[in-house]
């Protein structure tokens, strides 16, 4: 067994995540627009609209939940790492 094996064999496997995982803040509120884009596109029938406006209504709810929660997460994880406004004057208090 040579050594590039063995390491092949020793490293994990890359787990692929979900699409919408490295959006961002203004790639998920372009989805969220785009949802709403597509909202106004099937209310409106225009062409490209299917035959059962649920199908066009549920597509474009899925892009925009999609985007709220991408949008949630991404502003609670910035939130997380910055410290609290109390802990950084008690800090300063004691220096």
């Amino acid at each position: 067994m040579d050594d590039k094996a063995a390491e092949q064999g020793d490293e994990p496997d890359y787990v692929a995540g979900p699409w919408w995982a490295d959006l961002g803040t203004w790639g998920a509120i372009a989805l969220i627009a785009f949802g709403g884009i597509a909202t106004a596109w099937v209310f409106l029938r225009l062409p490209g609209t299917p035959q059962e406006p649920a199908f066009g209504y549920h597509g474009a709810a899925k892009l925009i939940a999609i985007g709220l929660v991408t949008v949630g997460c991404t502003l609670m994880g910035r939130r997380r790492r910055q410290p609290m406004a109390h802990e950084k004057t008690g800090e300063q208090e004691r220096a």
